[in-house]
């Protein structure tokens, strides 16, 4: 773990990573995650954020963050994990990924925010987190993936704090940083982005396969809470089929207790000429995901109380009533039961919810 000790005017310029090789005709070449940039000295990688400095790859933002706010976790989204309970997010710059349709591409391909963003030490974020009550802290607005070491770093001192670990990511890691990053975290949302290479290819600039590989890692290896996102577009991930396939999979590799979430997609970044999602197309994909057996599937982007609910999948019993982010009926017992039928709702649920609501509260650190 990288020193604490630093003062908000003396933070390094970069920090050295160590997922990283020198090539024989003297670049270097990163190894984080499958894109593998190859750099001469001076050059930064498709990130941004990580960059060829006499011969090694640093990380130019370790310490530097785009902004912190405290949220409820269900924003993340991740419902099954410390419900209405609030958390501390917050994001650097840069991204490992190129996609077309980011939300927020003003972070993510930012190239001017290393010396614009605010500082904060690991243990001045854990401390924070503690302080404002929140159970969490999430590693979000631009990949974790990225700022590695930077977000180990914070979940260590986190933890000490006995505050959680969440990373919002597309997952698109290589295995044996993943094996160190995750070992660090207690839940992830991942957008599973789509179900077709050539949308991973077109759209974002990567592949389907490390992803898929990275999803079953973390069910298999690890004990990090998983849920996924899948954002709906029109015209390029929404047809019926690719639903079926991508749903099919998620039970037959990743089990159908994975919470599922297919959200509606507003035009952004590059991709403004694009409709958004009709509610009806994200209502079917809900319909065929749990058609296919995923016991809790939910919309996002869009006001459906009925879909953003919790639902025994047994019984049909309202677990966790959602309005938006507020929560309402809760009828699940000390043990993270159904009250009316026993059966057990998987997730990190608690005997009572947490009542941040629907809050979401910029702060400074």
């Amino acid at each position: 773990m990288i020193s604490s000790d630093y003062c908000n005017d003396n933070f390094p310029d970069a920090v050295s990573t160590k997922y990283w090789h020198l090539l024989k005709d003297g670049r270097v070449q990163c190894d984080l995650c499958p894109r593998f940039c190859k750099l001469h000295k001076g050059q930064r990688g498709l990130c941004f954020v990580r960059a060829n400095q006499d011969n090694k790859v640093v990380l130019t933002t370790w310490g530097r963050s785009s902004g912190f706010a405290v949220d409820p976790i269900e924003k993340k989204p991740l419902n099954h994990f410390l419900p209405g309970t609030a958390v501390l997010s917050f994001g650097t710059a840069g991204c490992n990924l190129a996609c077309k349709f980011c939300q927020n591409w003003d972070i993510s391909k930012s190239r001017k925010m290393d010396t614009l963003m605010s500082k904060a030490t690991p243990d001045m974020i854990a401390k924070k987190a503690k302080t404002l009550g929140c159970r969490s802290v999430a590693y979000t607005y631009n990949d974790p993936v990225i700022f590695h070491e930077y977000a180990i770093d914070v979940a260590q001192a986190c933890s000490e704090q006995g505050v959680k670990n969440v990373a919002v990511t597309a997952g698109y890691v290589c295995s044996e940083p993943r094996v160190e990053f995750y070992h660090s975290m207690d839940a992830a949302n991942v957008d599973l982005k789509a179900f077709t290479d050539n949308f991973y290819h077109k759209l974002t600039g990567s592949h389907l396969q490390q992803v898929l590989e990275t999803l079953e890692y973390i069910k298999h290896e690890t004990n990090v809470w998983l849920e996924l996102t899948t954002l709906i577009i029109p015209g390029e991930n929404d047809s019926e089929s690719e639903i079926q396939k991508m749903t099919q999979w998620v039970v037959e590799h990743l089990g159908a207790d994975v919470p599922m979430h297919f959200s509606v997609f507003h035009p952004n970044w590059k991709m403004t000429a694009k409709p958004s999602t009709p509610t009806e197309t994200v209502k079917k994909a809900r319909q065929i995901a749990l058609d296919n057996g995923i016991h809790y599937v939910y919309v996002g982007n869009m006001h459906n109380k009925t879909a953003n609910s919790t639902w025994c999948y047994h019984c049909g019993t309202l677990l966790i009533g959602r309005d938006w982010y507020e929560l309402s009926e809760w009828n699940i017992t000390a043990k993270g039961c159904c009250l009316k039928c026993g059966k057990y709702c998987a997730g990190v649920i608690e005997e009572q919810p947490g009542k941040w609501g629907a809050r979401r509260k910029r702060v400074l650190i």
